[in-house]
């Protein structure tokens, strides 16, 4: 029960939900980027949601299994293939031993996760299978995966689609492929939203900027209209999270992602709302970026109701495989 790595593309991972419970102890949350894209991914396999499975960066990714697996994957717009065979994204197929799985390229977005049936079986690390690229643990030997890499799986558990074909249904699109061009995240305002005047307030809610090529797993490092607080005092550091969106001295933005650190001393000026983190996890240097103000009513009402669509899922899943 392996997986063998012919190429291992330009940074591939293994990933899960994330390791919780130690941001404290400045332990970083990791996990997939998109955490619901993941969760969609390993319900399509039959996978419990917090599976372990690849986080696949700008394509390059070929490998086969040496037995029968179910597949999945959601993300950005790449050209996946399956032998012969291309799998869209949301769509569950059966990959038989030896066939080969290839992940071109994406024209929008960077990032896709592929969902394994069995998921992928490394050690868990406080609690998570996650790989911590700057701390160099969890996940497969703590790094990206490395051509010729053979990765165990775990055991295959039933299974969504008895088929050997490319199901026909699939998941909702913007679940499956969140990737926008020229997005806009909704945010809410930050801790220090009101260290900044009207106007800069005014230009990042209604000018567009660019993503600089600077940018990783820890976050979005954005270029356009400078961002000025009122004073330049210091502060003192507090928690940040995935979404924060802080202004260091030099006016440019960051947006925070999931390898970020517990705390940070710039200014809050907003948070990305969570719906929109999936948006947020697919930017790459080039890109163009909008912000939208929502209140935070707003953003729990959207966050539970994606949940609510989600376990309606969940449900219409279980009666394909009663």
């Amino acid at each position: 029960m392996e997986m063998f790595v012919t190429r291992a593309g330009f940074l591939t991972s293994v990933q899960d939900l994330g390791r919780t419970g130690f941001r404290e102890f400045g332990v970083s949350l990791s996990g997939a980027l998109d955490p619901f894209a993941l969760r969609v991914a390993n319900l399509l396999v039959g996978n419990d949601e917090s599976a372990a499975a690849l986080e696949v960066t700008l394509g390059g990714l070929q490998l086969h299994f040496n037995d029968d697996r179910i597949v999945a994957w959601c993300g950005g717009e790449f050209e996946v293939q399956i032998g012969s065979r291309s799998l869209p994204a949301g769509h569950v197929a059966r990959s038989q031993a030896g066939d080969e799985l290839k992940f071109r390229p994406p024209q929008i977005g960077c990032r896709g996760w592929l969902a394994i049936s069995g998921g992928v079986d490394v050690p868990i690390v406080l609690g998570s299978c996650s790989t911590d690229l700057r701390a160099n643990s969890g996940g497969f030997q703590g790094r990206t995966l490395r051509d010729g890499d053979v990765i165990p799986l775990g055991p295959r558990p039933g299974s969504p689609i008895p088929a050997t074909r490319i199901s026909s249904w699939t998941a909702p699109h913007d679940w499956a492929s969140p990737a926008k061009r020229d997005p806009t995240l909704r945010f809410i305002r930050g801790v220090d939203w009101n260290r900044f005047n009207a106007a800069t307030l005014q230009r990042l809610a209604s000018e567009a900027f660019a993503v600089s090529p600077d940018s990783d797993r820890m976050g979005v490092r954005l270029t356009g209209p400078e961002l000025r607080r009122i004073e330049n005092a210091d502060l003192v550091s507090e928690a940040v999270a995935p979404g924060t969106i802080q202004v260091p001295p030099s006016g440019q933005p960051i947006l925070l992602l999931g390898d970020c650190q517990t705390i940070g001393g710039y200014p809050k000026i907003a948070h990305v709302i969570t719906v929109d983190l999936g948006m947020a996890a697919q930017l790459r240097a080039g890109d163009r970026v909008r912000f939208s103000e929502v209140s935070l009513d707003d953003a729990h009402r959207l966050l539970l109701q994606r949940e609510r669509a989600l376990e309606r899922f969940r449900i219409g899943l279980s009666l394909r495989n009663p």
